[in-house]
């Protein structure tokens, strides 16, 4: 899928360490934008450290656990004074797919809402303002967050994440419906990957380069959209 704009910017990726985070890092690199990536703090080296070494300063990492509030606020902090083109919230996490909804225990639940749904919508709301007044703000939500598809069950805890996820993002979207951002949801396909699992239908390769382009290509568009990774709508 080609992009319909060959303009340049900039974009905060949060969760960019590995994965999907990492390839789109890699993808927006390659397209001559900066990025600024998040990890979480730890004493190894990632792949988006590797990146940031050979990109001659055009990618530059930050810090940050969305599951820590405190975090956050040290990252807007940080970045005061900086606008981005996109913000992108990529960060999430997964449990056992088979357990259903009656036999996950309250802390699991907890910690997959948190983290998938919550957290990423906080990030949302404490960094928005480092978007331009035109820019794009992203969340890496999935198809099994649509409630339309859901015909086989499976990944209950996992879906239920990311359907509150879509309807957060859509309360986020009302609230700020005359503020001239474009808002998406991705949904990436099943992808191969530590998250995903090695049975995923799609490569990294498959997928990240056509969602990059589908972001790119949504640009100026003042509304919510729910999308794959081919910019197919998908249904709520």
């Amino acid at each position: 899928m080609p992009s319909s704009s060959s303009s340049v910017g900039s974009i905060l990726i949060i969760g960019a360490s590995r994965g999907l985070g990492h390839a789109m890092a890699e993808e927006f690199f390659k397209k001559g934008w900066s990025v600024v990536g998040t990890v979480r703090a730890s004493a190894s080296r990632t792949k988006l450290h590797d990146l940031a070494d050979r990109s001659n300063g055009r990618v530059t990492l930050e810090t940050l656990d969305i599951n820590e509030p405190a975090q956050l606020a040290s990252l807007r902090e940080r970045l005061d004074g900086r606008v981005f083109d996109m913000l992108f919230v990529n960060a999430g996490t997964t449990n056992v797919p088979t357990e259903t909804i009656g036999e996950v225990t309250t802390e699991e639940f907890v910690r997959v809402m948190v983290t998938n749904a919550l957290s990423p919508m906080r990030t949302v709301e404490g960094l928005q303002d480092l978007v331009s007044s035109t820019g794009l703000i992203g969340i890496m939500s999935s198809g099994q967050g649509s409630v339309s598809n859901n015909t086989t069950g499976m990944r209950e805890v996992y879906r239920g994440s990311k359907a509150a996820l879509n309807t957060f993002m859509r309360s986020y979207a009302a609230r700020h419906s005359g503020d001239g951002r474009t808002l998406v949801l991705m949904a990436p396909g099943w992808v191969k990957t530590d998250l995903g699992g090695p049975d995923g239908r799609l490569t990294i390769e498959e997928s990240i380069p056509n969602l990059v382009n589908v972001l790119l290509n949504q640009r100026g568009k003042q509304s919510l959209e729910y999308l794959d990774y081919m910019g197919r709508m998908v249904p709520w």
